[in-house]
């Protein structure tokens, strides 16, 4: 990596339990070809910042601002909702953006508004595929899948608690049905009025504190089962909560969900300069 304008000004968020590092990149600061590998190195924890992700806000010309998305990995994501949602916050923050805006994803334009929590339209669902059987270790696994963009199986298990979401959760993400991308994993039990939801994470190849879409994608499928309706309530790994608010159609053999929106908090961890050793 060649030519990175060093110290760059950065700020720490955490929506609800997932961390992302957020850089104004307007002004290009890193060479493209650099950012993946770059990203892998800041996301690294103990040695670096650490986060889930990176998120880079660039300028738009159809919208407020655009945004290039990386996974702890250095891969592309098409879509997160938290990070979604923390890049809103960012953005209003910054003067980049108004209350209610717009902003550019790989997965679409995607709509945000700031009030005591943040709330983000998401992209229309896709590629609903219910009951599906499929063998993970010599076990018959009932799961279901979803696209909410990014592609998530979804798994409703008895004991959450006591669940090895890392083991479970890699053999499915990595399993031939879901190749060649691979699947994000999603691990349910229904709590009360509400869904405790675990999440291993393709990119991030662990089990992360939450991930929205992937609670996106837990409530719209509870709501095809029959066990919820909107708006839904889940709480993630990190016991933070985020609602689910949809429109659902009366055909439970189609998706037919509009107006999908994710809502919860994004807080500000602390403002910081990344400096050369960061990559070391």
């Amino acid at each position: 990596m060649q030519d990175i304008n060093f110290p760059i000004p950065f700020v720490k968020m955490s929506g609800t339990g997932n961390d992302f590092i957020i850089i104004d990149h307007r002004t290009p600061l890193i060479n493209l070809e650099d950012i993946p590998k770059f990203a892998a190195k800041v996301c690294r924890r103990k040695f670096s910042v650490g986060a889930d992700g990176l998120i880079l806000i660039e300028n738009s010309d159809t919208a407020d601002f655009k945004w290039q998305f990386y996974n702890a990995d250095g891969s592309v994501a098409e879509m997160c909702g938290n990070g979604a949602r923390c890049a809103a916050r960012f953005a209003f923050m910054q003067g980049i953006a108004p209350a209610t805006m717009r902003f550019e994803t790989l997965a679409g334009v995607i709509e945000a508004s700031i009030s005591n929590t943040v709330a983000v339209r998401m992209t229309d669902p896709l590629k609903l595929r219910m009951n599906l059987e499929v063998i993970i270790d010599d076990t018959s696994t009932l799961l279901h899948s979803i696209d909410t963009g990014v592609p998530h199986a979804v798994v409703f298990v008895e004991d959450i608690d006591t669940l090895d979401v890392c083991a479970s959760g890699s053999s499915i993400r990595h399993h031939q049905f879901f190749m060649p991308a691979g699947t994000n994993v999603n691990f349910v039990q229904q709590q009360g009025d509400g869904f405790k939801v675990r999440t291993y994470e393709r990119g991030v190849e662990d089990e992360t504190m939450a991930c929205g879409t992937g609670a996106v994608a837990c409530a719209l499928i509870a709501s095809r089962l029959g066990l919820a309706s909107s708006p839904v309530q889940i709480i993630t790994s990190g016991n933070d909560r985020l609602d689910i608010i949809f429109e659902s159609g009366e055909n439970t053999s189609s998706p037919e969900f509009s107006n999908v929106f994710l809502q919860g908090a994004a807080h500000v961890v602390y403002n910081g300069k990344l400096n050369a050793e960061s990559l070391l």
